[in-house]
């Protein structure tokens, strides 16, 4: 419980490293998040918030057709809770994401999302909207993006402001990022020691790997990943690398001790507003008495974007998502990776010996060189082979042991040929986007909408 020191409260350790542990009876399973973009099938500009066509139209055609709780931001409509327990919401450049419900292993869970996925492309339709996945969004000004009227979007967007250089790409981000993102669970101590530090130092590998994001506002600029690109510069104290995940002995207790000197960026009281928290550390805070302390503390881990997002389970967030026939690659890549002991084992002497300015650098260096990026001396593509080796050898085994069906392995199988040839997603498209599209935006979306 949290006690008070005369009349400022002091969270107790218990209270800051509970978020962090594992649900009662946790068992292994498998979330999927994919980001769109909902974009015009003419000029592939994303579709505003607001309108007869807008982002949030669709969202009250979701309610009204599946079904759900609204979520709401006062009075700006920010998702629906489905009746299943899966949800669609809004990011705050109008990019739509689904969220699936965990399940058992990475065939059931994409099972869901395709089929929830090709419902939500066939209702966008009805709005003449178009429903494309993948890194971020390519088409549309940064000045011409009308924000989702959140009130904490305002409140980010000035935090990120007053940072300078350190946060200067976060309009970018808010605006045009997109993924695919895996969900994992750790079940106790040791096994959050053992995902948490490969996934840590595999990252940068597997984020290569998956650049996907080569067009900003309909030009490439010579990057192939501008979603990585914008995440340098938006906060890097809070985003990407999570430096105590390097550890061989990482635990709950280095995260808390890293978060708790962070920044609080906003709070929301019981009013349903948000408000800009003091520019101190979360330490500084509690130190100075911090009213509601255990549900700030949570908001607080929801602020924190590195490649890994740690809380009560395991987020995998750093890499671009993949082309929409490809999406259950990355579920699959970080699955089996994670859930056969001996190919995590493996991953992390593979790519655990790497310190943290290497791996600074090979981040800075990915968005323009992909997988000629290179991890201290080591040149990231065969590692991005030896990974993916690991993980059929993970997933073989799931299916072995009757987790997943038969064809998830082959989930790989696009990953396998980027590795062999070199080829990336963000290449491919460069390639199609500089000769049959003709740089034509509608044949862009025509060949990757869903």
């Amino acid at each position: 419980m949290t006690e008070r020191t005369g009349e400022r409260p002091v969270m107790e350790r218990a209270e800051l490293l509970a978020p962090l542990a594992p649900p009662p009876g946790a068992v292994e399973q498998v979330g999927v998040e994919v980001e769109c973009g909902l974009l015009d099938p003419a000029t592939g500009i994303g579709a505003h918030y607001s309108g007869p066509r807008g982002v949030r139209a669709v969202l009250e055609a979701v309610a009204e057709h599946w079904g759900g709780e609204p979520e709401w931001d006062g009075d700006c409509l920010t998702g629906v809770r489905l009746p299943d327990g899966s949800t669609v919401t809004l990011e705050h450049g109008g990019q739509i994401e689904y969220s699936s419900t965990p399940g058992p292993g990475v065939g059931k869970t994409m099972d869901e999302v395709r089929a929830a996925l090709a419902r939500l492309a066939d209702l966008a339709a009805g709005f003449g909207l178009a429903l494309v996945p993948g890194g971020n969004l390519p088409f549309g000004r940064l000045a011409d993006v009308e924000w989702v009227p959140m009130s904490r979007g305002a409140l980010m967007r000035q935090y990120f402001a007053d940072l300078g250089p350190g946060g200067a790409r976060a309009p970018h981000v808010m605006a045009h990022s997109l993924s695919t993102q895996a969900t994992l669970d750790f079940l106790d101590p040791a096994d959050l020691t053992r995902k948490l530090r490969m996934q840590t130092a595999a990252a940068p590998v597997i984020s290569a790997l998956l650049v996907n994001s080569p067009l900003h506002e309909g030009r490439s600029g010579g990057l192939l990943s501008h979603r990585s690109w914008a995440w340098l510069r938006m906060d890097p104290r809070r985003a990407g690398l999570l430096p105590p995940g390097l550890r061989p002995d990482v635990g709950a207790e280095d995260l808390v001790d890293w978060a708790l000197d962070i920044p609080l960026i906003h709070y929301r009281t019981d009013d349903g507003r948000y408000h800009r928290a003091p520019d101190r550390s979360f330490a500084e805070l509690l130190r100075d008495g911090l009213d509601d302390a255990p549900r700030r503390w949570a908001a607080h881990l929801s602020q924190l974007w590195t490649d890994t997002r740690v809380r009560h389970t395991l987020e995998l967030r750093g890499a671009d998502g993949p082309p929409h026939p490809h999406l259950g690659a990355l579920p699959a890549l970080w699955t089996g990776l994670s859930y056969h002991r001996e190919s995590c084992d493996a991953a992390w002497e593979l790519t655990g010996h790497h310190s943290a300015a290497e791996h600074r650098a090979a981040r800075a260096g990915l968005p323009t060189r992909g997988l000629d990026t290179r991890l201290g001396g080591t040149p990231v593509r065969p590692l991005a082979a030896e990974l993916l080796r690991l993980a059929r050898a993970g997933l073989d085994a799931r299916v072995a042991a009757g987790l997943e069906p038969p064809h998830v392995p082959g989930y790989l199988d696009p990953l396998d040929e980027i590795a062999a040839t070199g080829r990336t997603f963000a290449q491919q498209t460069l390639a199609r986007w500089g000769g049959e599209f003709g740089s034509d935006a509608s044949k862009y979306v025509a060949a990757y909408r869903i």
